[in-house]
């Protein structure tokens, strides 16, 4: 088995290094008011309820918001 296809179990430690770079970069790259303008239009246009029930969709499978995220919970300092 290739160091690509290694499983790393749980927690992905490869995937998260890739996703957290190319995220930056997207960020850095101009882009983002663009592709938000892009959204808002799909949003609001002719796919607007098919996007809409994705995330219905999607949202079905969660186990809801991150507390973490609301400032719902405090991190120790442990």
């Amino acid at each position: 088995m290739s160091d690509k296809q290694r499983n790393e179990g749980e927690g992905n430690k490869t995937a998260a290094r890739e996703y957290n770079r190319d995220t930056t970069a997207f960020a850095k790259s101009g882009q983002v008011e663009g592709k938000a303008r892009e959204a808002k239009k799909a949003i609001e246009g002719a796919e607007g309820d098919k996007l809409r029930k994705a995330e219905r969709e999607g949202q079905s499978h969660s186990h809801g918001e991150d507390r973490m995220l609301k400032g719902g919970a405090k991190k120790s300092a442990e």
